[in-house]
């Protein structure tokens, strides 16, 4: 081999180890992955840019109902009643009229698997008396949770002036959901909930495209774009994914696929090879 053409195999692969090296999610606004079993983080992008939650607000809205439900205050056989302000709120819906009577079951089940805005704010209404009290106690969690950039203004995620999250805050909310409350994932894999003459379905596109896949939300909002937290267990291994602003529906979903399949490659590489660089693989593929 000439001494040009050495040179140029030797930048060749440079580059190629460049590109390997700065491979990133397309078209997501940040992204954070972690192997719950290890505790390690195995990839971030933007982790900390702020982004409004949307719909993930929803995970706050059921680990603080779970910590009412944990320490006895309500019951999952409780009943209901909604309310005009439940009722009336737009965007996903499990369809609830004002006056029916419902098991806080449902309405838990109603907000984790198709994100009834109407469910979320029917079980603030439960569990506080008040959703500006239950807001209080989202907000009072965060903190105690170290979730530094994140704001709660509303209990579902409708769109709000000041109200932000970042993918590694949500990466510390789903951990500690999940730790807490793993019984929980029942709800959010549920494939679709029939209420008031209307089949609602779970939105989170990995539940079919991503084998072990059990939770956890999706969430949309003009101002942040398609979100979505996934988490999918192999074996023993646990791993959680937070894609946060892809601009389409499906950025959300393959890059969260991407990014889960990646991880699950580095943990069976013993981590020596890094979740960037199956990623850039799979690009050039």
């Amino acid at each position: 081999m000439t001494r040009k053409a050495l040179v140029m195999l030797l930048s060749a692969a440079a580059l190629l180890a460049s590109a390997r090296a700065d491979a990133a999610l397309e078209n997501v606004r940040g992204a954070i992955l972690m192997n719950l079993k290890s505790e390690s983080v195995l990839y971030i992008q933007d982790e900390n840019r702020k982004v409004p939650p949307a719909s993930l607000t929803k995970v706050m809205t059921m680990y603080v109902a779970s910590d009412a439900i944990s320490a006895d205050k309500v019951s999952l056989s409780d009943s209901v009643k909604i309310s005009r302000r439940a009722a009336s709120q737009g965007g996903s819906s499990l369809h609830l009229k004002e006056g029916d009577v419902v098991s806080l079951d449902l309405l838990l089940a109603g907000a984790a698997a198709v994100s009834g805005n109407d469910a979320a704010v029917a079980v603030a209404e439960h569990v506080s008396g008040s959703v500006t009290e239950f807001l209080r106690l989202m907000n009072a969690k965060a903190s105690e949770l170290g979730m530094k950039n994140t704001k709660y203004v509303n209990v579902n995620g409708l769109p709000a002036q000041e109200q932000v999250t970042t993918a590694r805050d949500m990466l510390t909310l789903t951990k500690r959901y999940i730790s807490d409350y793993p019984d929980n994932l029942r709800y959010h894999n549920i494939p679709s909930i029939e209420y008031g003459g209307f089949v609602n379905t779970n939105k989170n596109p990995l539940l079919e495209s991503c084998p072990g896949a059990d939770g956890l939300k999706t969430g949309w909002v003009n101002a942040s774009g398609y979100s979505l937290i996934g988490t999918a267990k192999r074996g023993d291994i646990r791993l959680v994914s937070v894609v946060l602003g892809g601009v389409k529906p499906e950025d959300m979903a393959r890059e969260s696929l991407r990014l889960i399949e990646a991880g699950f490659k580095t943990v069976a590489s013993g981590g020596k090879i890094k979740v960037k660089q199956f990623l850039a693989e799979d690009e050039e593929q």
